[in-house]
């Protein structure tokens, strides 16, 4: 049986019918205990919602529910599972603390297992941050890490203000929430983080990477900004519950200097990014940033609740119980977490997740050229996200009271390009609009080295846009391919909106502008994931829309398990796709 497939129910002929009641028998129970949580739990509750299963198994990437079916686990806790469910070095750990009488709760004691954890932790860091760092324990969750990191810059220099980003996500807790990106009423200035497919600026690439910057410079050095000088600037190396956006390695060095320049802390949030989920053992190591702080959990707890922060000792000048929490002395935890790290340090499981994720994520953009609903495919390492879009979103602009040009034929370009826009173009034929906006073809910027060659055909006809798919080169930064798949734009031409296109085209700095992005279709990204679980794949959505298909699984998949999701995934997109034509 491959890994999989369900759990079959065959035993001899006599015994068939005790089989069928043994699993009639276990649906029962499943049913039972999902209507206890029903009616007993929280309207609070989450993934439950959307993951109707009953774990009563699990062990790696598998999950076996208490109707015997089995699931391959893409969740793994939020990205807390690094080794998946119950890897042996882990329960080795535990046992070990278990059977050795050592206490289980000592608050902020030193002990020998917290000592481990904490030496093993350090070596895993940037070296300029381990040689000087100093470590807090919090409360057991991400969340109360972050509060402890915006108390820690807030004590440091005497300032109130927070630098965070659009599309943020920084955990539930009240300041956790003033620094994401849903907050209201804060004391937070939002900046813009840079993407490709729904770009803030229109861009993407390098030059929406660049305004982005500049916009941050200009709010800071402006004296009638609004914005006072903060106390410290958070963000995520790579946003995941913002909808899985890498940040480039070059917007991120240039917001260390931009804050280093002008002694603002850069507090790291590497809650999900940490412990080679990137293919990096953390996801600032990629850039070479060191961050003053370190905001930490999930993984570094191997599976148990566990969150610290990690800082600069120049920042260390808080108070005895500044910061504090009933559970931060958890030793299995701990025990767990420094089994975990050492694992995945020694085995190269981070390398094994950049090798993996290039895969997936390759065939996963394959995809996009057979199913106008995948908008856009990126991630970084084993953090994927696959964005479903509304096809039907550039047929209604291409017919709109100012659309430009008349219906031309759809032309997915599927060649990886580069920097420039090189390497060869897809197969489509251009449209016979002079800028055609017949329903829009895929393009695809593929990883590795720029490549050279020509501009083929299918890069002319679409003004609609289409899917576009990103990712990182060879030296983790993004780019995309200005080209794109609108081909060239009649000067006299207007938008949709009635906006002159010439003027977006003279820009230096700017370039082309992209096509605008689809529309998100979070009805669509439901159905995918409702059909993944039938399907015996477990994701979760993301995202401003929740339309973004979300992929974190264990750093331990085998090659056989890698495709296998990525077959139920595309399967998934296959069944949705057909049931809406």
């Amino acid at each position: 049986m491959a890994v999989t497939d369900p759990a079959p129910l065959t035993v001899p002929t006599p015994y068939d019918g005790e089989v069928r009641k043994a699993a009639a028998r276990e649906s029962a129970v499943h049913e039972g205990i999902l209507r206890r949580q029903s009616a007993r739990e929280s309207a609070a509750r989450t993934y439950a919602r959307a993951l109707p299963i009953v774990p009563v198994r699990a062990r790696g990437l598998t999950i076996e529910g208490a109707d015997g079916r089995r699931y391959l686990d893409c969740l793994s806790g939020a990205g807390t599972l690094a080794l998946g469910h119950n890897h042996p070095v882990v329960l080795e750990a535990i046992r070990k603390v278990l059977d050795s009488g050592a206490p289980l709760h000592v608050l902020d004691l030193a002990t020998p297992v917290k000592d481990a954890f904490t030496t093993e932790l350090f070596r895993t860091l940037p070296r300029a941050l381990a040689d000087r760092a100093r470590i807090q324990f919090c409360g057991p969750a991400g969340t109360d890490a972050v509060e402890a990191a915006l108390k820690l810059v807030r004590t440091a220099t005497g300032r109130q203000g927070l630098l965070a980003f659009t599309g943020a996500y920084h955990g539930m807790t009240a300041g956790a929430l003033e620094a994401s990106g849903g907050a209201q009423d804060v004391r937070v200035a939002r900046l813009p983080y840079p993407q490709d497919y729904r770009c803030p600026f229109g861009i993407g690439g390098p030059r929406g990477a660049e305004l982005a910057a500049r916009w941050t410079e200009s709010l800071l050095d402006d004296t009638k900004s609004g914005v006072p000088h903060p106390a410290g600037m958070i963000l995520e190396p790579v946003q995941g519950e913002g909808g899985v956006n890498p940040a480039p390695d070059t917007w991120l060095r240039r917001m260390r200097a931009i804050t280093e320049s002008r002694s603002i802390p850069l507090i790291a949030d590497e809650v999900q990014t940490g412990v080679g989920r990137t293919g990096a053992f953390w996801a600032v190591d990629h850039s070479g940033v060191v961050p003053d702080v370190m905001v930490l959990s999930k993984a570094i707890g191997g599976s148990l609740p566990l969150a610290v922060i990690v800082y600069r000792d120049d920042l260390d000048v808080w108070g005895p119980g500044a910061h504090a929490g009933t559970f931060r002395g958890n030793q299995l935890a701990m025990a767990a977490g420094t089994a975990t790290l050492a694992y995945v340090r020694e085995n190269g499981l981070a390398e094994r997740a950049a090798e993996l994720g290039t895969r997936m994520i390759g065939q996963l953009r394959a995809l996009a050229t057979e199913y106008p609903c995948i908008g856009d495919v990126r991630g970084r390492g084993l953090m994927i996200g696959v964005e479903l879009v509304d096809p039907e979103g550039a047929r209604r602009a291409s017919t709109g009271p100012n659309a430009v040009g008349r219906p031309g034929a759809a032309h997915p370009n599927t060649a990886g390009s580069g920097a420039a826009g090189s390497g060869a173009a897809g197969p489509g034929s251009a449209g016979p609009g002079t800028a055609g906006a017949g329903a829009a073809g895929s393009r695809i910027t593929g990883s590795g080295a720029v490549g050279s060659g020509t501009t083929g055909p299918g890069t002319t006809g679409s003004g609609a846009a289409g899917p576009r798919i990103t990712g990182p080169d060879a030296t983790g930064t993004a780019y995309t391919d200005p080209t794109g798949p609108t081909g060239p734009t009649d000067p006299t031409a207007r938008t949709a909106d009635g906006v002159d296109i010439a003027d977006f085209t003279a820009d230096a700095l700017l370039g082309e502008p992209l096509a605008t992005p689809l529309p998100a279709a979070p009805d669509l990204a439901a159905a995918v994931r409702d059909a993944c679980l039938d399907r015996g794949l477990i994701v979760e959505l993301g995202g401003r829309h929740s339309s973004v298909v979300r992929l974190l699984p264990p750093l331990t998949i085998t090659d056989e398990q890698a495709a296998a999701i990525v077959d139920r995934l595309a399967d998934a997109i296959a069944a949705v796709a057909r049931a809406r034509t």
